[in-house]
């Protein structure tokens, strides 16, 4: 292995585990461990350290507009050929919650691909708009929410606005 494959194995490995502490730290939370939860959430905040830092080191970030285009084309490489393709495999193999789960992914990162489209074309209007995620299934919407959403029906409650 070289180090540009050490490197990103290791913002792998980060971002990973960036996302599973937040996951513990809200279980640890919901089950009346403060300081447990505390401690994954300071622990996460410690990988996404390591994950820039190694996202750094591999020239990860471009400008803005590179930036944009890579983020389309990730998340078009995704709705079109990854995501349908474990659908098919987690259907075949009865596993309807993966499924779900790939779905709901699915058909966020076709809206993805299209915010970060417009974000591109429309790149240095800086006209700010407020942008809502489903907690649920992940739909992202710029302006209000809708009431239900569109993708898992979840009730308009359930879309937190991002600052």
């Amino acid at each position: 292995m070289s180090t540009a494959d050490d490197l990103k194995e290791a913002f792998a490995g980060e971002s990973q585990a960036n996302r599973k502490y937040l996951a513990f730290a809200k279980k640890a939370d919901e089950e009346g461990y403060a300081q447990v939860a505390k401690l994954f959430r300071a622990a996460a905040d410690a990988e996404t350290v390591h994950a820039h830092a190694h996202l750094r080191a591999m020239k990860g970030v471009d400008t803005t507009g590179a930036n944009l285009n890579e983020a389309v084309s990730g998340e078009t490489h995704e709705f079109t050929k990854m995501y349908p393709a474990m659908i098919e495999e987690a259907e075949k193999e009865g596993e309807k919650e993966a499924a779900m789960s790939f779905k709901n992914a699915d058909a966020v990162e076709e809206i993805h691909a299209g915010l970060y489209q417009k974000a591109l074309d429309n790149l240095g209007s800086n006209e700010e708009v407020d942008c809502y995620v489903c907690q649920v299934c992940g739909n992202t919407v710029e302006g209000d929410p809708p009431d239900v959403c569109p993708i898992c029906g979840s009730p308009r409650k359930m879309f937190k606005k991002i600052e």
